[in-house]
């Protein structure tokens, strides 16, 4: 599948070793940069596939190459990846990855996270050109997946070839295919000589000996597809969050083309009016819970989540006697007080006949374990945090004698 036009566009940025900052540097002093042709590749079924962002890649001997891919697997109940690796060898069934290839010791790295991986090899040998691909293995028997046809890396020598013309011309080549816009330097006898194109005229005698090299550049995509990152969600006000303030949730997420971001408490889609925010003008107790945010683009989308706590005064306090009916004098009696508070509430039970403070407990309940008929009266609980306070409705208690 060929890139969009745009997505072929390119920026080169040349430095010089040695000179002043801003000044153009020629690469030979440079690690190499491999020049890539960008293609995408997308292959699979059913669910299973990967993704090469090249599948022809040309660079030089001694420079560093990246090599990208994407897969994906069906979303089956209970399917984990269990083993990511890259290989050029297989036999029989049996993939040879290259981290435990001794051809690539200590040259080999792998970056996999988020469906995407990449192959780094450092030092480049003339005899690592071969066809790279990349294969996953799930926890299931039938989870297995290599893509196919894989990346072509094609490694040259630094040198080039010169051709001598009966004229004073002299042309550089390169096995590996450069833009038009490449830039070269010129040697002669070892030293460095006015030229940056591939072809260089000049009065030689038949003694003198002329190099030239191929200054590479750093090819920066001026745009690129890519898939949202993992979104960055934060609380507006931070910290304690009280129940009737004004609070904002934001998501944000880093792709190209812009990610459109959206917020859903449990599986329900939440109103906002700019992309990423949403607002509550007066927060409330039943607000509590776990919020995600959604982010996507015609690439692909991820989530990210939080919780928000509610804190807030106790709510009327409901009361109750156990064992409920007759109370009868001598028998055990059970007095329970609750309210709904964030943070939790503590609880004063009152006797109204008398005003008495029976027991100022951080407790729900107040126990008689011999009731008596002067204990009959009415009776109201208080509940109590940080924020507030409560009082429940008077309950009545008749103690009959025996």
């Amino acid at each position: 599948m060929t890139l969009p036009a745009r997505a072929a566009a390119l920026r080169l940025v040349c430095l010089h070793p040695g000179a002043a900052r801003g000044a153009l540097l020629r690469t030979q002093d440079l690690p190499i940069s491999p020049l890539i042709s960008c293609q995408l590749l997308v292959q699979g079924q059913d669910g299973w596939g990967v993704t090469y962002t090249s599948t022809q890649i040309c660079a030089f001997k001694g420079s560093t190459v990246n090599i990208h891919c994407t897969y994906r697997y069906p979303p089956r109940r209970y399917l984990v990846v269990q083993e990511r690796f890259w290989f050029i060898k297989q036999s029989n069934g049996v993939y040879v990855d290259l981290t435990t290839d001794p051809e690539y010791s200590r040259r080999v790295k792998y970056n996999c996270e988020n469906n995407r991986c990449t192959l780094t090899i450092t030092n480049l040998r003339e005899s690592d050109s071969a066809v790279y691909k990349f294969r996953f293995t799930t926890n299931q028997h039938d989870g297995k997946f290599t893509g196919e046809p894989g990346v072509t890396v094609s490694v040259s020598g630094k040198n080039v070839v010169l051709e001598y013309p009966t004229l004073a011309e002299l042309t550089c080549h390169s096995s590996c295919q450069v833009p038009d816009q490449t830039s070269y330097v010129w040697y002669k006898n070892g030293q460095e000589v006015k030229g940056e194109k591939n072809k260089y005229f000049y009065t030689y005698s038949p003694e003198d000996n002329y190099r030239c090299s191929v200054i590479m550049c750093e090819f920066t995509p001026l745009f690129s597809l890519n898939p949202p990152k993992l979104p960055s969600v934060s609380v507006s006000p931070s910290g304690q969050i009280v129940e009737g303030s004004s609070v904002t949730l934001t998501c944000s997420s880093e792709a190209n083309p812009a990610a459109t971001c959206t917020w859903y408490k449990e599986n329900q889609q939440l109103p906002h009016e700019q992309n990423g925010i949403y607002h509550f003008t007066s927060i409330s107790s039943e607000d509590i819970g776990y919020y995600h945010c959604k982010c996507g683009n015609n690439v692909g989308q991820i989530n990210s989540s939080l919780f928000i706590d509610v804190q807030y005064p106790p709510k009327l306090p409901s009361v109750s006697v156990s064992p409920s009916g007759q109370i009868v004098e001598g028998s055990s009696v059970t007095l329970t007080c609750s309210s709904d508070a964030n943070p939790a509430a503590k609880y004063t039970w009152y006797k109204t006949n008398g005003n008495l403070e029976l027991q100022p407990l951080s407790k729900e309940s107040l126990t008689f374990s011999s009731i008596q008929s002067s204990d009959s009266g009415d009776y109201h609980c208080t509940a109590e945090n940080e924020l507030g306070n409560n009082t429940s409705k008077s309950i009545s208690i008749d103690v009959t004698c025996e």
